[in-house]
């Protein structure tokens, strides 16, 4: 295939963006992507983002609208409930149905300032300071968690740390055992699952968006000097290839298990834009930042596999335990499916990015749950800065 001009222009926004859309694109797709509009509250949302949101979410369009305004009203209100809230604070959800955002706090002596942010209260007895402690003591029984445990992190709404097991594994003695010593940590509660959490990278499949030796992933959001993705779809120093298997770059630092992030710089006649495409389902997205959004929000995904797709952000800060005594810790759990090479691909809800890709139970098909790792830590953790419009 000629690399053109307008092919390269068109894809390398793609690749080095971050799949909003996916982080690939059959090569076969020649035309130039336009970076049209972002999905914001201010510019009209895309029809194909609609499309999305109703087959995904089982909304109307005018529905979804009301959603994607909501949101972005919530995520502005959390931030100010939070800092209101102070040491009291117990954690916050979104509930679209009622339109809610509903804040937890231990102290009435603070439930005022909140209610004057416009969130409604709810008062809990454990801080999400307190409950964090816990899900951290969990965390130190790494060393013996059985396969048949699943994930584990703080619910908001019920004030306590939940440990998920895989069904048919629950009564085996080494996952009862862990249960008992995770118990012991705090205000703990069971939930069961039907499969197990795995890493989403595949094998190689040709036309899709970057390859490191035999593995597929999906290329992140566009950082300045490159673009960040999975940590489990590289080893630091890995060369990576892109769609026309030309050369990009580098993992220029890779971290998997305990996070699940990476970073690859972008040369060679590659180059980074913030723009998340569409693959024809919605409109080019610019991205514009990363303020996070709440539990109960909207969220949309993309990878080179499923390409997009949508959910609901479920829960924060959950440990995965990908098997083998690989876990990750700090990921957010969303009801948006994944399937094998969408690992790396972004995650964002209207222009906000909120992180990438790390892996998912179930499939599109029959559903199921991904998780990603934040935005925000991953650009802490290497210097690196969100190439943002």
């Amino acid at each position: 295939m000629q690399r053109t001009t307008a092919i390269r222009t068109g894809l390398s926004a793609l690749l080095l963006v971050g799949t909003w859309a996916t982080a690939g694109l059959a090569p076969a797709v020649a035309a130039p992507s336009s970076p049209a509009t972002s999905t914001t509250a201010e510019a009209p949302a895309s029809a194909g983002l609609l499309t999305a949101m109703q087959k995904d979410l089982g909304l109307t369009a005018g529905q979804a609208r009301d959603r994607i305004a909501a949101t972005k009203t919530a995520t502005a209100v959390e931030k100010k409930a939070v800092r209101a809230a102070g040491s009291s604070y117990g954690g916050s959800w979104y509930d679209s149905e009622s339109d809610t955002l509903t804040v937890a706090v231990t102290s009435e002596r603070t439930a005022a300032a909140v209610r004057a942010t416009g969130a409604t209260v709810q008062l809990v007895e454990h801080s999400a300071k307190q409950l964090d402690a816990v899900k951290k003591k969990i965390d130190t029984l790494a060393a013996s968690v059985p396969d048949g445990v699943s994930s584990w992190g703080v619910n908001e709404q019920t004030n306590k740390v939940v440990v998920s097991v895989v069904a048919d594994q629950r009564d085996d003695n080494d996952v009862r055992a862990f249960l008992a010593r995770a118990r012991q940590a705090g205000p703990v509660t069971v939930e069961e699952t039907a499969e197990a959490v795995t890493t989403t990278a595949a094998g190689t499949v040709g036309g899709d968006p970057y390859y490191t030796g035999n593995v597929r992933c999906s290329i992140g959001f566009s950082v300045y000097g490159g673009f960040v993705t999975a940590g489990h779809c590289g080893s630091t120093g890995a060369q990576v290839r892109g769609w026309d298997n030309s050369y990009i770059g580098n993992f220029q630092g890779s971290t998997f298990p305990g996070n699940d992030y990476a970073w690859v710089n972008v040369g060679s006649g590659w180059w980074t834009v913030p723009v998340v495409l569409g693959w024809g389902t919605v409109s080019d997205a610019l991205v514009r930042g990363s303020n996070e959004a709440p539990v109960g929000a909207y969220i949309c995904r993309s990878g080179s596999t499923t390409h997009w797709r949508c959910g609901t952000l479920q829960g924060k800060n959950i440990t995965v335990n990908y098997g083998n005594g690989q876990l990750v810790y700090s990921l957010t759990q969303t009801s948006a499916c994944a399937e094998g090479g969408d690992s790396g691909g972004s995650f964002i809800t209207g222009d906000q990015a909120q992180g990438i890709t790390s892996g998912a139970s179930g499939n599109c098909s029959t559903g199921g749950n991904t998780f990603y790792q934040p935005i925000k830590p991953i650009l802490s953790r290497y210097g690196l800065t969100l190439h943002t419009a």
